[in-house]
């Protein structure tokens, strides 16, 4: 299954996320959600929810799972994949956040972000939520790194 997420690792790979705007400029360069390749990735990203190897745990408005830990393999990207209806839980990013948001349903936002990608940057804090519908995020976490407020 890693093998579906490799173009994502390979656009995060080396992307300095200091700069949200400027990060999303460089993703969309790499891989434009809106490409051939990224509407293949993203069909491929909603086979696996259908078929329930992602997003399998939890209840709505959040459906999550972890399909690989920071690794060589990865990057040292941890990937999380989210189905999301509402909000999630306040959390904080000590070394940033790469995400590909795919719409599922209606005309959802991320943080009030159109689906492609949405980056956090290090050290930033915030309560993930869709709003006007339903999306599927894939979390690119660098190293791993996530410090959820209690």
């Amino acid at each position: 299954m890693l093998e579906i997420f490799k173009p994502l690792i390979d656009a995060a790979a080396g992307v300095a996320l200091t700069d949200p705007e400027a990060a999303c400029a460089e993703l969309t360069a790499r891989l434009d959600p809106g490409s051939p390749e990224g509407l293949r990735l993203s069909q491929a990203l909603v086979e696996l929810l259908e078929a329930g190897k992602v997003a399998d745990r939890g209840a709505p408005p959040v459906r999550y799972s972890r399909a690989a830990k920071a690794s060589e393999e990865t990057a040292d990207f941890s990937i999380d994949v989210v189905d999301m209806t509402g909000a999630g839980p306040r959390h904080r990013h000590p070394n940033g956040e790469v995400n590909w948001c795919v719409p599922l349903e209606g005309a959802p936002t991320f943080g009030g972000h159109a689906p492609g990608w949405v980056v956090e940057p290090p050290g930033s804090e915030h309560v993930p939520t869709v709003s006007g519908g339903r999306m599927l995020i894939v979390y690119l976490l660098p190293q791993g790194a996530i410090d959820f407020a209690t």
